[in-house]
């Protein structure tokens, strides 16, 4: 025996939020009591409506603890309902939807002792749910009902479709096996205490069966008894010498993810007494006990599931179709749970105190998986539910994670003993109303052409029809030969006794010769009446002919029409699936143009960045060659006054060297006068030698050069520049930065006109079309030089202000005491160049840079 072991069943995706879902509908009976001197709990206040209140003696222990409470049900059925109102309220729909292929689950649920099994099976002429639900299923589909073994269970919850021939082999194979226990048959004699327990008035019928297609009903029945799953149809072999007990059974998964028991036994029936007899034998092997409280107390859970299985007929309406996706199948399980009970009641020992428990454990476990699926629907938590910890949750997990109606029949026994017990059913049936199972949804409708049955049932009757208006083929009748022949004369008698007997024969002749009249008479008629059908034939030929071509006349004309449509239906293929193309190029010209719309994009601020890049290129580009010109200018102008120098130095010094000469000379002069004078006169005294000024040294050299002197050439000393741009009539904006140092300079920047700050803002900037910033750095030599760095000042598209700058004055101070840096020229010209700065006039060393004029302190 196979011991089942406890697990958890593994987590599987979410469904989508959008199934529609419906509560569990409960469902309340109140037993009648079984004595009127016994007190009573249970009060009906209404159709939805019942009253619990405690008992006296408990209210006298509890001291008042226990009130009155009320709880409400989709339906409260009294005491006195009848089993055909609880069946049409209860378990009508649920054959109706199982007609539609729709699951349903429906259990009995309760104490011991409250009418569960009453519910489900009933008594002889009161039937209950199971056999009222069986009349209904076969009431409906009876005329529809597929040959036995058409379908075949596959014994892996599916149903296969057999072909004709090889469900008749299964029947011959079914009939010649007398060993074989066979399926009950509606021939056999029912049980006499099912037999009556259906009042022909109270029959139902479900008139929205689908008469296109074909059905049959298998059956099973189960047990779970301690936790184990028992077979209850199984035929064991009986050993008298060393019984065996029944194998329990494991449940097993399909691909659909539905629960299933393996290997269970699977009967097919064709009709409601059949399938009475198959319960029959499976509730006489049911595990049946007398305790304290009930005198028959079921000991199990058990399951009868009814499984209907359906086809569509082919086009012709004649054969089901071989196609297994075609074949839909649905099930419905009536369980009747065994009921709850407390052992200090019952006073169970041994075997039948481990059934109670073993039944406690497993209603509890149903109660724990009704409160976590309540709680994950209500909270939107995602606990796990514990379908594993017992079978009966584990088989019927597939109804409440997945899909169709589940109903719960609580039964309840007003009888005050009962009143603890019958509160704790009360809270989980409430707690079970507030659970939603998703709606079972259509299944998909075969695509053949509805009433196929109808048309194939006329065209049957029709040709018997025909054919017996045309009485058929002839074969010979012996009757009719017979009363032929009798109709013909009498032969007379034939014996010849006397050679001159001259009657008999002549007599013979003649009736032979009237009998010969007679046949040609008859073949005249015989001939007249073969030409009268063949005539007849002829003209039924002919009218057949005609029909005939009729008949082909609008076959070819339905052939053109079919060849038409399929035209048609080859042209709308060929324009599904060009839409199906355009589409898909549509999606790929999308996206293309996305693409190219992202690299448009991006090429366009590549663009932009790259015109930003160049604008900055070309800014920096002018300003280059603003500062190239500038340096040009500078160095143009360095070299220039270079050479005016040099050429002041060198007429300087030819001068000094003529006028040395001409000193030389006098003094010869005078020597020669003197010694002249000596001779002839008196001398005069000499002279003081005196130095020629610059403008008789330069007059004389003009005078002495005969070509024009190099002074002709060099440009004119550039006039003396104002100090500061600034100076003009225009707004300026002085920035001087705090961190600046004050230098005690004779030349310092004046801007008249100007707003000193030390650090701009858009209120003064506003105000001015000027700007010039007072920089401070230290020089190569030491020295601290000041640069005005100078600018205009316009609007930006924003509403701000920008400044451009446009020029660099420097001012720089000079210690005339510190050695200078530049390379001396050679010492022959030193004392020529001490003369020449003694004696030239003072020239203002003026530099510039960026294209700009700077003045520089002498």
């Amino acid at each position: 025996m196979q011991r089942a072991g406890k697990g958890r069943t593994p987590r599987r995706p979410k469904k989508p939020s959008n199934i529609e879902k419906d509560p569990v509908g409960v469902y309340c009976r109140i037993r009648p009591l079984g004595g009127e001197d016994e007190e009573c709990c249970v009060e009906m206040i209404s159709s939805s409506t019942i009253q619990l209140h405690a008992p006296d003696g408990l209210k006298a222990n509890r001291n008042g603890e226990y009130k009155e409470t009320q709880y409400c049900f989709k339906k409260v059925f009294g005491i006195k309902t009848t089993q055909i109102e609880l069946f049409e309220d209860v378990a009508k729909t649920l054959i109706e939807d199982l007609i539609h292929c729709k699951n349903g689950l429906l259990f009995t649920y309760g104490v011991t002792g409250s009418g569960k099994t009453y519910t489900m099976t009933g008594s002889p002429g009161e039937g209950g749910l199971l056999p009222r639900s069986l009349d209904m299923l076969f009431n409906s589909i009876g005329p529809f009902q597929a040959k036995r073994f058409v379908f075949k269970p596959d014994e892996k919850n599916g149903i296969e479709v057999q072909n004709q021939l090889d469900a008749l082999l299964e029947r011959q194979k079914r009939d010649s096996q007398q060993s074989v226990p066979k399926t009950p048959s509606s021939r056999q004699r029912v049980d006499p205490e099912f037999a009556d327990m259906i009042n022909p008035d109270q029959a139902c019928k479900f008139e929205g069966v689908d008469e296109d297609c074909c059905y049959s009903v298998f059956v099973s029945y189960i047990e779970i008894y301690n936790n184990y799953i028992y077979d209850l149809l199984e035929d064991a072999p009986f050993d008298p010498i060393r019984p065996k007990p029944p194998q329990s059974k494991i449940l097993r998964e399909d691909q659909n993810h539905n629960m299933y028991v393996a290997g269970c036994t699977e009967v097919e029936v064709k009709s409601t007494e059949e399938a009475f007899d198959v319960f029959w034998k499976g509730q006489k092997k049911r595990r049946i006990a007398n305790t304290e409280l009930n005198r028959e107390s079921s000991r199990s859970h058990s399951v009868f599931t009814v499984k209907l299985a359906q086809a569509p007929l082919d086009a012709d309406g004649d054969h089901i179709l071989q196609d297994k996706s075609q074949v839909n199948v649905s099930q419905l399980c009536l369980v009747d749970l065994a009921g709850s009970e407390r052992t200090n009641r019952t006073r169970a020992e041994g075997s039948r105190l481990r059934e109670a428990g073993n039944i406690n454990q497993s209603l509890m476990t149903l109660r724990t998986c009704m409160e976590v699926l309540r709680e994950n629907q209500m909270c939107g938590t995602n606990r796990m539910v514990p379908y594993r910890d017992s079978k009966v949750t584990h088989l019927f997990k597939n109804y409440f994670d997945g899909e169709g109606k589940v109903r719960m029949v609580v039964c309840v026994n007003p009888k005050a003993e009962d009143y603890e017990e019958t509160l704790l059913v009360m809270r989980f049936a409430e707690m079970t109303q507030e659970v939603e199972v998703a709606r079972p949804v259509d299944r998909p409708i075969c695509g053949l052409t509805p009433g196929r049955r109808q048309r194939n049932q006329a065209f049957k009757d029709e040709l018997s029809r025909r054919l017996e208006e045309r009485g058929g083929p002839v074969n010979g009748d012996p009757v009719q030969l017979n009363q032929l022949i009798e109709s013909l004369p009498p032969l007379p008698p034939c014996e010849l006794s006397d050679p001159s007997d001259d009657q008999t024969l002549p007599r013979l002749m003649e009736v032979l010769e009237r009998r010969y009249r007679i046949r040609q008479k008859m073949t005249e008629q015989f001939n007249q009446t073969a030409n009268n059908m063949k005539f007849a034939l002829q003209q039924f030929e002919s009218q057949f002919s005609s029909k005939e071509n009729v008949l082909h006349d609008q076959r070819s004309k339905l052939g053109e029409k079919d060849k038409v449509i399929a035209n048609q239906r080859t042209e709308i293929e060929r324009l599904e699936k060009k839409s199906k193309t355009l589409e898909y190029k549509i999606d790929i010209l999308q996206k293309t143009t996305e693409m190219y719309e992202q690299d448009k994009r991006s090429l366009q601020q590549e663009l932009e960045s790259r015109e930003q890049r160049l604008q900055k290129e070309l800014a920096e580009r002018r300003r280059m060659e603003q500062r190239m010109q500038g340096v040009v200018t500078d160095t143009k102008l360095k070299w220039e006054r270079e050479c005016e120098r040099r050429v002041n130095a060198k007429q300087l010094e030819l001068q000094n060297k003529l006028w040395v000469k001409d000193e030389k000379l006098k003094q010869l002069k005078a020597i020669v006068t003197e010694n002249g004078g000596a001779s002839g006169g008196p001398a005069e005294p000499p002279r003081k030698p005196e130095r020629p000024s610059r403008e008789r040294d330069r007059n004389v050299a003009q005078k002495r050069s005969a070509s024009p002197t190099p002074l002709s050439t060099v440009p004119p000393v550039h006039p003396m520049h104002r100090r500061s741009h600034s100076a003009g009539g225009e707004k300026w904006v002085d920035h001087k930065p705090a961190s600046n140092l004050d230098l005690d300079t004779v030349m310092q920047p004046i801007i008249p006109n100007a707003i000193k700050v030390s650090t701009p803002n858009e209120k003064a900037l506003s105000k001015c079309h000027r700007y010039v910033l007072r920089h401070q750095e230290l020089a190569s030599d030491g020295e601290i030089e000041t640069k005005l760095i100078k600018g205009n000042v316009f609007k930006t598209r924003g509403g701000g202000q920008a400044v451009e700058f446009t020029d660099i004055e420097t001012l720089k101070q000079e210690d005339p005491t510190a050695p200078s840096r530049k390379r001396r020229s050679g010492s022959g010209e030193g004392p020529a160049q001490t003369d020449d700065i003694e004696n030239r006039p003072p020239v203002a060393n003026i530099s510039s840079s960026h294209g700009y004029q700077k003045r520089r302190r002498p």
